[in-house]
């Protein structure tokens, strides 16, 4: 018994000093961190600057050449300048499909974000709800020591048998066990939280200052990122696809020169001409056909965002209302538990009732606040989800 009592005076101990030695954080600043220091926020930012070049390519303007040559007939000396021409319908083609590709890259960053905060928030939620959950279980462990004292005092006096007396001792051998298993899930959880935001460390340095209450509302969910994304990028396939087609021929040039050398007619002799690539063994056929495909992609790709966000939103609403009615359920319950521990405890002091009624009594109690814990959580989890889906460019910029 003492043994016990001093186990877990040391537990408190330790976990006042690793509070003392912990920087508080709330859900806020979690998913603040987690925005700021997340390594897939590189990758999205690295497609998002692809995409910019990828404009800038569209829009640059073809470059001249020139050339010079020498021939033994007369005029001798040729320079040519050979400028191509950059048709408007085709030019304002490329910019577009480029323009709607970084729109789409944009908005893949944002939903990046999103995922970036929904993770946080999440483990945040796991974190919290670990915290509650070795709470509880220390208490249960107290009151646990607390019972098989009294059964012991009780046999000292001749009105307990050593049955009641293991019995007792087995209850409060299995919550000291069930302490240190949640001990040690709130170490993981808190690790994991600790990753996710990007530390680089196998100290525990955080701990979460937020109560496990009762969600928010979430805000409503329209059209998703992950959709306009995809849309965008099935309109800049298309309009590539539409550019390719009217690239069958090849690019247009003119050329401008100036001849010398000829003894006949001497002086400076001017030159000019109109260039055309002839589409006779191809006819853009493999950029066509790359074109169309990668507009098929996108356009399966749409319909898959829809039917994705559809079911996660579905989803999601589904989860957070089933938890939320087992909150209130769970409300009720608990009372009722409560006092039938109340009731079975004074019944054993009175010698109305038996041991093993005031420990069914206490599991059932426990097991409904075990399991108000989980719910609430889930409910959080949920309401994240909603928020994530929810997310538009309005709440950060690249």
């Amino acid at each position: 018994m003492h043994v016990r009592i001093a186990l877990l005076m040391a537990y408190a101990a330790l976990a006042a000093t690793v509070e003392a030695q912990t920087t508080p954080l709330s859900r806020t600043e979690a998913i603040q961190a987690a925005l700021e220091r997340g390594a897939r926020l590189g990758v999205a930012r690295a497609d998002t600057a692809v995409a910019g070049a990828q404009v800038a390519v569209a829009r640059a303007l073809p470059n001249p050449s020139l050339a010079t040559s020498y021939s033994r007939s007369v005029p001798r000396y040729h320079v040519i300048a050979d400028i191509p021409v950059d048709f408007p319908m085709i030019r304002q083609l490329r910019i577009r499909s480029a323009g709607l590709g970084l729109e789409a890259a944009r908005l893949r960053y944002q939903v990046a974000r999103a995922t970036i905060a929904l993770d946080a928030d999440t483990t945040y939620t796991r974190v919290i709800a670990a915290r509650e959950r070795l709470t509880l279980s220390h208490r249960n462990a107290l009151d646990a020591d607390s019972v098989l004292h009294m059964v012991e005092r009780r046999l000292e006096a001749g009105d307990a048998n050593e049955m009641d007396v293991e019995l007792a001792r087995v209850s409060a051998g299995q919550q000291h066990n069930i302490t240190t298993a949640d001990s040690l899930t709130l170490i993981s959880t808190l690790l994991d939280l600790q990753a996710v935001l990007g530390m680089a460390t196998d100290r525990l340095e955080i701990r979460a200052t937020d109560s496990l209450a009762v969600p928010p509302a979430p805000p409503a969910v329209g059209t998703t990122l992950s959709e306009t994304a995809a849309n965008l990028s099935l309109e800049s396939a298309t309009a590539a696809a539409r550019l390719q087609h009217r690239s069958v021929w090849s690019q247009f040039s003119l050329t401008f020169g100036i001849e010398t050398g000829d003894p006949d007619a001497p002086g400076i002799l001017p030159t000019y001409g109109v260039g055309i690539g002839l589409p006779i063994f191809d006819r853009n056929r493999g950029q066509i056909a790359q074109a169309e495909a990668e507009r098929a992609r996108a356009a399966a790709e749409l319909t898959l965002a829809r039917v994705e966000a559809k079911n996660q939103i579905a989803h999601a609403t589904r989860e957070r209302e089933i938890a939320l009615s087992r909150v209130e359920r769970d409300r009720s319950l608990i009372a009722s538990a409560e006092r039938v521990s109340s009731m079975s405890l004074v019944a054993y002091r009175e010698g109305a009732s038996t041991l093993a009624n005031i420990l069914e009594a206490r599991r059932t109690a426990r097991e409904l606040l075990a399991q108000y814990v989980d719910d609430l959580a889930a409910a959080w989890i949920a309401t994240a989800e909603l928020r994530a889906l929810a997310f538009s460019t309005a709440d950060s910029k690249p």
